[in-house]
């Protein structure tokens, strides 16, 4: 009798603890919390608030990015130089550029050259203020209408959201608010990865934060050098064009950039293929 007593106290009290650690421990799958609202995923991206900012860091290989908006007067030298060196990119641009009348050819010469073509916003809007990342400038009607535009415009060159379902917000700023909103629209929001001064390139004379392409160039292979993954999985940002006042243009240093990458052994690759 005490056998049977005791059989089904066992059977009570085991289902509570089994549901205890599993309460305990998080599904397989399930984010992982990081310092700076990053988050490991166990597919070998990292993420922070909500978008891929970095592919799997154990595989050699990278994918550079070129985002426009107003200018484009480093698409030929881009392109030229990418052909050269057989490497594909991946170029996010704004419904502005893609409507732009002297950008066209350009933007279906890339297309014909196999590169990832993207979408940037339609207007480079702000989406949330700057001191204060979680504070939203636009509404959710604001940024889907914007997104719309853009998409609307990418398909008088062929693009769908299907062809293009990674989308890099403007100005690289954004929230958890955004990506949620970005994944409701069908679509994957990205960044570049941190660490170099690459996505700098934009900065002219007259700022605090200009940086020569020297420097942007130093910084990338300094983090390639001192760092146990160096640029594996990363996203390498640069810009399809710069004010007039930057001279210092980066993207004539592409040839030299592409050449150092090959030799690092490094795989260059589109977004597509990144992720």
């Amino acid at each position: 009798m005490l056998i049977v007593w005791l059989r089904i106290l066992c059977w009570c009290i085991v289902p509570e603890i089994d549901n205890c650690v599993k309460d305990a421990l998080p599904p397989i799958g399930v984010a992982r919390k990081i310092k700076n609202h990053q988050k490991y995923i166990p597919d070998g991206k990292t993420r922070v608030r909500g978008a891929i900012i970095r592919g799997d860091t154990t595989i050699r290989k990278l994918a550079i990015v070129f985002t426009g908006d107003e200018y484009a007067d480093g698409g030929e030298v881009i392109r030229e130089t990418l052909a050269k060196n057989r490497v594909p990119a991946s170029f996010f641009l704004t419904g502005r550029f893609y409507r732009n009348p002297a950008f066209q050819a350009l933007i279906r010469n890339l297309k014909k050259d196999g590169h990832y073509l993207g979408a940037h916003s339609n207007e480079h809007l702000l989406y949330c203020d700057w001191s204060k990342r979680d504070s939203l400038l636009v509404d959710h009607n604001r940024f889907r209408t914007d997104l719309d535009q853009n998409y609307a415009e990418m398909r008088h060159y062929g693009i769908s959201k299907k062809d293009a379902r990674f989308f890099l917000p403007p100005y690289e700023w954004y929230n958890d608010t955004i990506a949620d909103w970005t994944r409701k629209a069908g679509l994957q929001l990205i960044s570049y990865s941190p660490g170099t001064l690459s996505h700098a390139d934009y900065t002219t004379p007259d700022l605090k934060n200009y940086r020569s392409s020297p420097v942007i160039l130093k910084s990338i292979y300094d983090y390639e050098q001192q760092r146990p993954a160096g640029l594996s999985g990363f996203v390498l940002l640069l810009h399809i064009g710069t004010h007039p006042d930057r001279t210092d243009k980066l993207y004539a240093h592409l040839d030299e950039l592409l050449k150092y990458l090959r030799q690092k052994s490094y795989r260059l690759v589109r977004v597509s293929e990144l992720f």
